[in-house]
């Protein structure tokens, strides 16, 4: 189950998400916090929706299908993130996927300050998986996050929030996209090629949603966040122009082999 924000052009939040899950064989289900009015070129409007019905969505869900796994995306105010935070208490949701979406590829901010506060107290240390980029890795821990050591240290710092495990993305760093893991013991760097392309939109979201994918599919932390790692690199090299800005990843790249034609 993903919790998230609607975007209108598709490439990232819920329907990032319901895509990345089809596309790796898991079945998902969608609970929607916000709509935006957003395409490649950045984000027009956003209109949060009601704490309450955030809260009946998940419990339609969870009381009829249940969720093995859920992400979180955007989580817009603290009214939203405590209804979250609640609902996965009642349910027992343990596997919980937290991807702290703050603002878009673009720049635009789609979280109010007060939330930034509540997913550090709150939904944090809930986490069984918590993949700030840099910049949310910095809002997070009070200070700018630049370098494989400054990776390192944020990532000790946010599983001393509480988070079991943590992914701090460097995909804004120069060089090789690397991420770094920390389960509270030991560190791990997933290193990729850096991939040519302005076809960025909805990476987080993706990366994120593969995970919680691999979880539901029995793989462990470890073995799920290297299998996206992949997955993502590859939907970026299998990317293709589409609007006038940053155009999405391609999450059914298995299964569009003419997608040119």
């Amino acid at each position: 189950m993903t919790i998230a924000g609607s975007d209108s052009s598709a490439g990232a939040g819920i329907q990032a998400d319901l895509k990345t899950f089809a596309a790796l064989g898991v079945y998902g289900t969608s609970v929607i916090t916000a709509i935006t009015a957003q395409n490649t070129q950045g984000v027009q409007r956003v209109e949060d929706l009601s704490a309450d019905i955030v809260a009946a969505q998940i419990d339609a869900v969870v009381s009829d299908i249940g969720a093995d796994v859920v992400k979180t995306g955007m989580l817009p105010n603290a009214a939203i993130i405590e209804v979250v935070v609640e609902k996965v208490r009642e349910y027992g949701l343990t596997e919980l996927v937290v991807d702290p979406v703050m603002r878009a590829t673009g720049g635009d901010s789609l979280m109010a300050q007060d939330a930034v506060t509540a997913i550090r107290g709150r939904l944090l240390p809930l986490a069984l998986v918590f993949t700030p980029n840099l910049f949310e890795a910095a809002a997070l821990v009070g200070q700018e996050v630049t370098g494989l050591d400054g990776m390192r240290w944020a990532a000790k710092e946010i599983v001393g929030m509480g988070a079991r495990n943590v992914v701090v993305k460097g995909g804004h760093l120069d060089g090789p996209a690397i991420d770094v893991f920390y389960d509270g013991r030991d560190y791990r760097e997933f290193a990729a090629p850096r991939v040519d392309t302005i076809n960025t939109h909805g990476t987080g979201c993706t990366f994120a949603s593969a995970i919680a994918a691999f979880l539901a599919k029995g793989l462990d932390v470890r073995q799920a966040v290297t299998a996206a790692k992949a997955y993502v690199t590859k939907a970026l090299q299998s990317s293709y122009p589409l609007g006038r800005g940053n155009g999405p990843v391609h999450h059914f790249f298995r299964y569009w082999q003419d997608i040119r034609r």
